[in-house]
């Protein structure tokens, strides 16, 4: 089955431009232009995921997403010119899943389309626990959790899922890219020092948790989840 995208922006070019993209992508759209329209189609077509631009007539992205949030979960990406930390701070506050920031990649819109729609249907499925324990350390992925010394550890979603994902697989080496890849779920069109920062901050949060593993740097190559 078709998953179903709403197309919220004001701006009919963008629309079209997004509308043709993902349909040759094999998705079902919706396209609403203005506040109100967005929260009615939202109800009406239940989509599974809403792309929502901020900049809107008649109800703003904040007010739109205020709505949806009062009966649904739908994933819902942000779309705006805006690149201020406020912005992204009070969109995810507010219950965003992701942000683009315009100009965007069309391409890379969609690839994040994906990354999100697997990421929520993922954890929507109710038979599968995501999980893996060390030595003090579990991560749980179906709950979003990270628990260090019996203690449920503050993680933001892409840490807490690049350490799931190389602590699934231990010992094995992956490159920047391949977790770019694999965890972002597309080729981050950036610099590939996002994962370092990353690895970085959740090294603060296990650094010398426990001897039986380590998060390892492969000079030269990338990153490994080290048990011993």
């Amino acid at each position: 089955m078709q998953n179903k995208i709403l197309i919220v922006d004001d701006d009919v070019n963008i629309c079209e431009l997004l509308r043709l993209y993902l349909e040759k992508d094999g998705f079902d759209t919706v396209v609403a232009n203005d506040g109100e329209q967005a929260v009615q189609f939202a109800a009406k077509y239940t989509p599974d995921l809403i792309l929502l631009d901020i900049m809107l007539p008649k109800l703003d992205g904040w007010q739109v997403c205020r709505e949806i949030r009062k009966t649904s979960d739908v994933p819902i990406i942000m779309l705006t010119a805006k690149g201020e930390t406020f912005d992204k701070i009070l969109g995810l506050e507010l219950g965003a899943d992701d942000y683009v920031s315009k100009p965007f990649d069309t391409k890379e819109v969609v690839a994040r389309i994906k990354a999100v729609l697997r990421r929520t249907q993922e954890k929507d499925k109710p038979d599968k626990i995501s999980e893996v324990r060390y030595d003090k350390l579990r991560i749980n992925l179906t709950n979003y959790e990270l628990e260090v010394n019996g203690k449920v550890v503050d993680t933001p979603p892409k840490e807490l899922e690049l350490i799931y994902h190389l602590a699934s697989n231990p010992n094995r080496v992956y490159t920047r890219d391949q977790l770019l890849d694999e965890v972002w779920g597309f080729d981050y069109y950036g610099d590939s020092r996002t994962v370092d920062v990353h690895v970085k901050r959740l090294r603060e949060k296990l650094e010398g948790v426990s001897t039986e593993w380590s998060l390892k740097t492969v000079w030269g190559v990338g990153y490994k989840f080290e048990v011993k």
